[in-house]
């Protein structure tokens, strides 16, 4: 069995209001940054309301994820994290599979 080469990926999706709405307050939960926060170390972070869906290795897309997402990706200020497969079943989304969230790093000047 060979390798099966993607030239082209449609990594648009749409999740209805009240799905979204579900997962965005699953993705905000105090409990759940700060879950996150603990395990990186870091002070807190903050829900940017940006999702968006893995799509395969190419040249056109070397990181995993669609082009616009890339800036977030080694940018120290963001972190992307896989959403938990059982908040994607709480909110009822099947399609797409698999969706990363982007978090950014909060810093508390003292």
């Amino acid at each position: 069995m060979g390798l099966r080469i993607v030239k082209n990926f449609d990594a648009t999706f749409t999740l209805d209001s009240q799905a979204k709405e579900i997962l965005f307050s699953l993705l905000t939960n105090q409990t759940f940054t700060e879950q996150i926060s603990q395990r990186l170390q870091e002070t807190a972070i903050k829900f940017t309301d940006l999702l968006f869906q893995p799509v395969p290795y190419s040249q056109q897309t070397p990181k995993g994820m669609p082009r616009e997402f890339e800036q977030y990706h080694n940018n120290s200020e963001y972190i992307i994290i896989n959403v938990p497969p059982n908040f994607m079943f709480q909110a009822k989304i099947f399609q797409p599979s698999r969706l990363c969230a982007i978090y950014r790093k909060i810093h508390y000047n003292y």
